[in-house]
């Protein structure tokens, strides 16, 4: 892994260590709950919509658990080097 990637994930993790990082995370679920819900789509604009906010929910609450993910993979492709 470059020193720059290194870097890059090593501030990753550092702001998701934050409570602030904790409190939009949960502010994320409550609003990923609250979304996730078929019976007030209405027209089909709505559900395109509805589908691109969960999108984005998913990938901020999947974001650590990617991350942890990639750096382990590069660390084992390093290691393989």
């Amino acid at each position: 892994m470059t020193d720059d990637l290194k870097k890059y994930y090593e501030d990753r993790f550092k702001m998701m260590e934050s409570a602030g990082w904790h409190d939009l995370i949960e502010d994320v679920k409550t609003m990923h709950a609250a979304t996730n819900n078929i019976v007030s789509i209405n027209d089909e604009k709505t559900l395109h919509f509805k589908r691109g906010e969960l999108s984005i929910m998913n990938w901020l609450l999947t974001l650590e658990d990617m991350s942890r993910a990639v750096v382990a993979q590069k660390e084992d492709e390093w290691r393989g080097s």
